[in-house]
């Protein structure tokens, strides 16, 4: 987007996604939800909507499955910004992208950011969220990514999900290559890319590869550190590295 052109509309509603059944992080969901399990004090959910209110969002929706009423207590009880709405999967559980879908009736007409609800970092010099809503250009993306280097995320193991051009666009890893980004768990999405899409459950994925056919998914670096809170273990080792990053000056 060159200079002289206008600025799109401020994004100020997000989807956090938090209707998950937590397989990877028992026994501890059993009986609590993953997006309720704590770090630093404070639980995975809290850390996301703060960002997200950080980064300007006003309203966010927040939809709900396994243990519902659990989380439903937590966020009643919750008072800072930004506002919430439920999106309630107790019949069903419908994936990341059938999730967002269900919820679009109460998100609007305008692009939205969509959280994992551990979606969890160290910030760089510049908060992400922020960073990322400035990137974004609806005229030339369809979707914007916050991706992380894979050699330096904290709990992560796999082989990365995306290289990125020198612009930003991104595409896929091959099958047997290892790719220096993965998705951060943040997007910026145009309510439009779900017309055509499955009624019931869906991933996001489904969006993100027909965006890359189009050549209009794009992706920012994560300035900082990213935590992926996939594990037990991993919980005692973010927790580490806060208390690490709180010590450097």
């Amino acid at each position: 987007m060159s200079e002289s052109e206008p600025n799109p509309p401020a994004i100020t509603r997000a989807f956090v996604l938090a209707a998950g059944l937590g397989k990877r992080m028992r026994p501890v969901t059993a009986t609590l939800p993953k997006p309720l399990v704590e770090v630093a004090g404070k639980a995975l959910l809290d850390h996301a909507l703060d960002r997200a209110a950080e980064g300007g969002i006003t309203q966010a929706v927040v939809n709900v499955h396994w243990l519902a009423d659990l989380i439903e207590g937590h966020l009643a009880r919750r008072t800072e910004a930004p506002a919430i709405r439920i999106s309630d999967e107790r019949d069903a559980l419908l994936e990341t992208g059938g999730g967002v879908k269900k919820a679009l009736g109460l998100l609007g007409a305008d692009p939205f950011v969509v959280f994992n609800s551990d979606s969890f970092w160290l910030e760089g010099p510049a908060p992400n969220l922020a960073r990322l809503i400035g990137k974004w250009d609806p005229e030339g993306m369809d979707i914007l990514l916050l991706v992380a280097p894979t050699a330096t995320s904290l709990g992560y193991e796999g082989k990365g999900d995306f290289v990125m051009d020198p612009d930003g666009r991104l595409e896929r890893r091959g099958e047997r290559e290892v790719a220096p980004f993965i998705y951060a768990g943040v997007a910026i999405l145009k309510p439009a890319l779900f017309a055509d899409t499955p009624d019931d459950a869906f991933s996001l994925n489904l969006l993100f590869d027909r965006a890359i056919d189009r050549g209009r998914l794009f992706g920012l670096r994560l300035d900082g550190q990213w935590l992926h809170v996939g594990t037990p273990d991993a919980i005692a080792a973010a927790e580490a590295r806060v208390r690490l990053s709180a010590q450097v000056p």
